[in-house]
């Protein structure tokens, strides 16, 4: 097996992305919208993955979070809200937000499970402070570390609910970075102090089964390297002071943050720590080089490989019960909305909010 996880091309697996995946066997693969047209379609071509395999317990990505991420669209699939929407809801009340964004997350988990997919990039529990660049914005639940815990945590136990397995994102936190890490590499000046705040959420939910990395240096860990290329942020901060040890992938090694070819990136990553480097665009090229360059995965990360995919929920797809999750979800969210608007009508007109 090879610590890696593979995009596609296409809408289908081509001959050659067929014969390479039986050879190589990747850790996962990872979709994109250029991967899907349709509900027939996307399961189809997940099963054609599954059948490469011969197991059902294939690892299968997507970044399904709501808001502007969203590779499943309308109107095939349900709209789903930000991670905003629920940080806002708190402020109205706490209990309420966190059952909506169970409810929500475990909508989300039916709407991939139907199609095959095991595993979605969620939850985001980076903290937002009042510059973190708008790559991140509403894609936060909040500024509140143990506000953005509770809430990541009810999307872990929704998205089991609903049969996929989450992902906690992006380690050790981007919420401090200033500019997007699609197109360059943050720098961030806190001190280790102030990073605790960053941390927090992720050594709250430390027993999740899989993460991701962020391409963010942090000058107080390491001035040189960008997390997912260090060994220091890894071992001392993901797998030390968070207490991680779940299967680690790095971010998209294609993002602009880095500098110098995907290959050489796969290498590096995995020589830092990640158990598992992640190519997303479908290259061919490029990801016959990178199994040419990379060892067979190593030992610690087929265990937490194993772990990880033992761990992966199994639930029947239901439409009913997705119907009434949605309807659930818009009930709660419209009360938040008609709770703080007639806040702030009775705080205009001077009366008192009991």
């Amino acid at each position: 097996m090879k610590p890696v996880i593979f995009g596609l091309s296409g809408e289908e697996l081509t001959p050659d992305e067929r014969a390479l995946f039986a050879e190589v066997n990747p850790v996962g693969y990872t979709f994109f919208r250029r991967n899907i047209r349709d509900r027939e379609q996307l399961r189809a071509l997940t099963d054609s993955l599954r059948s490469i395999h011969g197991r059902e317990d294939v690892l299968i990505f997507i970044d399904q979070e709501g808001g502007r991420v969203m590779r499943m669209q309308p109107p095939t699939w349900p709209d789903f809200p930000p991670g905003s929407a629920f940080d806002a809801l708190y402020d109205i009340s706490a209990m309420t937000a966190i059952e909506a964004a169970r409810v929500n997350a475990e909508a989300l988990g039916l709407v991939l499970n139907q199609v095959g997919i095991t595993v979605n990039y969620l939850p985001v529990l980076d903290v937002r402070v009042p510059d973190t660049t708008p790559a991140i914005g509403d894609r936060s639940m909040g500024s509140d570390p143990m506000r953005v815990a509770a809430l990541g945590r009810a999307v872990l136990d929704g998205l089991h609910k609903g049969g996929v397995a989450g992902v906690i994102k992006h380690m050790p936190g981007h919420g401090r970075a200033v500019v997007d890490s699609h197109f360059e590499l943050p720098h961030v000046h806190a001190t280790r102090e102030e990073l605790e705040q960053d941390i927090a959420p992720f050594r709250a939910l430390n027993t999740a089964t899989m993460g991701m990395t962020a391409h963010l240096v942090y000058d107080a860990w390491d001035a040189q390297r960008c997390a997912t290329m260090s060994p220091t942020v890894i071992h001392d901060i993901i797998r030390g002071a968070i207490g991680f040890d779940g299967l680690l992938m790095s971010d998209d090694l294609e993002m602009k943050a880095l500098k110098g070819d995907v290959p050489t990136h796969a290498v590096d990553c995995i020589a830092a720590g990640c158990d598992v480097a992640l190519n997303c665009w479908g290259r061919f090229d490029e990801m016959v080089a990178i199994v040419e360059r990379l060892p067979d995965i190593s030992d610690e990360a087929r265990r937490r490989f194993d772990a990880a995919t033992a761990a992966l929920p199994s639930v029947t797809f239901d439409q009913q019960r997705l119907d009434h999750l949605l309807a659930k979800r818009d009930e709660l969210l419209a009360l938040a909305a008609h709770l703080a608007d007639e806040k702030a009508t009775k705080a205009a007109t001077g009366a008192s909010w009991a």
